[in-house]
């Protein structure tokens, strides 16, 4: 996007400093409200599956010029304050998702379960979340005159400058929304065909049986949902590449040898010491053990649950700290430079409307605020009120520092690149070290690591998100003000929907509650792959239950992906995750470089902008296929609800018998394949004309 200067070299905003348009309203942070709350929503369902999220600034603004031009009227300021307030519904949600769940996952207590299991309720889920979020901006109020107008030529923000675009060229009357509509409508009808009348297979599979002598218990399938073939179409081929890579290796390498050189019993007992079974006695588990003839009904994923997820957290938990060695010289400046600022008194002086700040005493008191909260309230974990009090200052200070770097690392390669995980597993190793130091070891106090990593994930997620939307608001001319309000509200709103998502996600559905199942995140259905390997550190740092010689093997998956020039955290998670979710993820980037192949060809320019018609279309999906799966979550709350879906609406067991298991398949094969074509085509269309 073009800049504007004045003759001095002052950065000149699109709505001028003097000029005072309809802002800060009531329609605009309702609607901003009700985004975050969607986004929010749709971001818990995509995480817990895939452990993936896409940015929702974008779709955000495209909804927002649409409504506001022929419904609203609202005006460019007003716009920016719908997607700035709806934003941070998918930044929360993506912390909250990537660590709090890990609750379930802690060493088991006395009674069997998780130590954290208590905690995994809805109120706390609330509490954290909603602090974290909060904890994201006010740390973000003294950092942007330093990082956002002091180094706006260094730093991009290139998601905040998109969104500027956006609005801009909205303003100016550019009608690009359709192609998003599009791709929600598109998906909706898809993920009803798919998830409620079920003409369309949900995980088509091929899997060789134990007794093949060429590749035993290898399995290829496919999660063939809209929402997974857009999240592939926007990371693109090589990302996707590489993600499927690692699950190529687990699941035709790694599960067919183990399946061949250990054991059934050995399985089985592996799957004991990890929880996942009472005992050797007794039927069910993962692969689904039968005691009477010692073997599994599905060996390919009792191998997965007893070894491979082990491995792949090793991988993941190295990816994440090599990608957090790469980035120390941007850490260690980034640090430099905010306590220069603050030492500078950079806060202070604002005159104009568009230097306008929240106060600084506002981020003190709002600290110290959050740290009384933490510390009084019985939901948060903590023996005692000393306990908490310390955790809450760990968390203050790690938040601050991973706020800082979170924000500088998303101006210079943009927020789909930011390594959350990396600063989180960061954050978690410091806690424990300090946790050993106090002699706070063991089982008890694993609840505690926990909500500093997860609440200083949430900060720096959120704040990177800030970052975006206050470029966004230095680019447009905005009310920094405002925006810092309209980021409290949507923080608030979102994380009163956020974990009731969560919970609702979690309730299994009546098969899995007939195999004993508790919790459905953890299941194959909702793996939650980050939320795991938080716990499975946790537990290896405080408590010593990692079996390290499988993590080890994970780590050094790792290193040699980095030795090989492969980023090794995205091969890592494609490790750790099922095929079926990295499989249709590569298809949508296969798609993608067909596009880009045939602008090639065509001598035209290759798609790089989210502005695209293949990007819209593709947004479109996630966000129509992950709603649509929250919906249909909602559904099976109600049993008699679910049954009436089941047993009315349910054609799969019609089209089994019409075209057999195999044809049934392929069918939803089929329309998966047409559905690409659609994205194929809405990507070769000339690019949104925004003038």
């Amino acid at each position: 996007m073009s800049q504007s200067t004045s003759g001095s070299g002052e950065f000149k905003p699109y709505i001028p400093a003097e000029q005072n348009v309809p802002e800060f309203t009531v329609k605009a942070l309702v609607m901003g409200a009700f985004f975050g709350v969607l986004f929010g929503a749709a971001t818990v369902y995509l995480a817990l599956k895939a452990g993936l999220t896409v940015s929702a600034s974008i779709p955000i603004a495209v909804i927002a010029i649409s409504l506001g031009r022929k419904v609203l009227r609202t005006s460019i300021l007003e716009n920016n304050i719908i997607q700035t307030a709806g934003s941070a519904g998918e930044s929360i949600a993506a912390g909250v998702v990537f660590t709090l769940p890990g609750f379930l996952f802690l060493s088991a207590g006395p009674g069997g379960q998780s130590v954290g299991a208590p905690y995994f309720n809805y109120l706390t889920l609330f509490l954290l979340s909603l602090v974290g979020g909060i904890l994201g901006v006010l740390m973000m109020i003294p950092l942007r005159r330093s990082l956002i107008v002091k180094e706006h030529g260094q730093l991009q923000y290139p998601e905040g400058a998109a969104c500027a675009s956006v609005l801009i060229a909205g303003d100016k009357g550019g009608d690009f929304a359709r192609t998003a509509f599009q791709g929600v409508g598109l998906a909706l009808a898809y993920a009803i065909l798919q998830k409620v009348f079920h003409v369309i297979a949900e995980t088509p599979a091929w899997v060789t049986r134990q007794a093949n002598k060429w590749l035993p218990s290898a399995t290829v399938n496919g999660e063939i949902t809209p929402e997974y073939l857009g999240v592939g179409y926007i990371i693109g081929p090589r990302i996707g590449g590489v993600l499927v890579a690692g699950g190529v290796l687990a699941w035709l390498g790694l599960i067919p040898l183990l399946a061949v050189l250990v054991p059934p019993d050995t399985i089985a007992e592996q799957l004991v010491k990890l929880g996942m079974m009472k005992s050797l006695a007794t039927a069910g588990g993962p692969g689904g053990w039968d005691p009477a003839t010692h073997t599994f009904a599905n060996v390919p994923n009792a191998v997965y649950r007893a070894y491979v997820r082990q491995i792949g957290a090793g991988a993941v938990a190295a990816g994440g700290f090599i990608t957090l060695l790469k980035t120390l010289p941007t850490l260690y400046t980034s640090l430099r430079d905010s306590i220069r600022s603050l030492r500078a008194g950079a806060g202070t002086g604002a005159v104009k409307r568009t230097e306008r700040d929240l106060s600084f005493m506002t981020v003190i008191v709002g600290s110290l605020a959050l740290v009384v909260v933490l510390a009084l309230l019985p939901i948060v974990p903590g023996r005692t009120i000393l306990n908490k009090v310390f955790v809450a200052l760990l968390v203050i200070v790690f938040g601050f520092v991973f706020v800082t770097v979170s924000s500088r690392i998303v101006g210079l390669i943009g927020s789909s690149s930011n390594p959350i995980s990396g600063m989180t597993i960061a954050t978690l190793m410091a806690t424990a070290m300090v946790f050993v130091g106090l002699g706070w070891t063991g089982s008890a106090f694993e609840p505690m690591a926990l909500v500093v990593g997860g609440m200083v994930c949430i900060a720096a997620a959120n704040a990177g998100a800030t970052s975006q939307d206050l470029k966004t608001g230095y680019l447009v001319g905005a009310t920094p003000r405002a925006q810092q309000i309209a980021l409290f509200v949507g923080a608030i709103f979102s994380s009163l929907v956020i974990g009731l998502t969560v919970q609702l996600l979690d309730k299994p559905t009546v098969e899995q509650a007939a195999q004993g199942v508790v919790h459905a995140i953890g299941s194959e259905k909702f793996p939650a792959p980050q939320a795991t390997l938080m716990a499975t550190l946790i537990k290896g740092l405080l408590s010593l239950n990692l079996d390290w010689a499988f993590v080890l093997v994970g780590v050094f998956l790792s290193v040699t992906m980095e030795l090989c020039g492969v980023k090794s955290l995205s091969f890592a998670v494609g490790a750790y995750l099922p095929l079926s979710t990295t499989l249709p993820i590569f298809a949508g980037g296969v798609v993608k470089g067909l596009v880009d192949a045939s602008a090639r060809k065509r001598h035209q320019k290759v798609e790089e902008s989210e502005l695209g018609g293949g990007s819209l279309m593709a947004t479109g999906l996630v966000a129509g296929g992950a709603l649509m799966g929250v919906i249909v979550a909602l559904l099976q709350v109600n049993e008699g609800v679910e049954r009436f879906f089941v047993t009315r609406l349910d054609l799969g067991p019609a089209l089994v018998r019409a075209l057999g298991p195999t044809g049934y398949e392929l069918l939803g094969v089929a329309f998966f394949a047409a559905l690409a074509v659609i994205l194929y085509r809405a990507g070769r269309k000339s690019h949104v004309n925004l003038e």
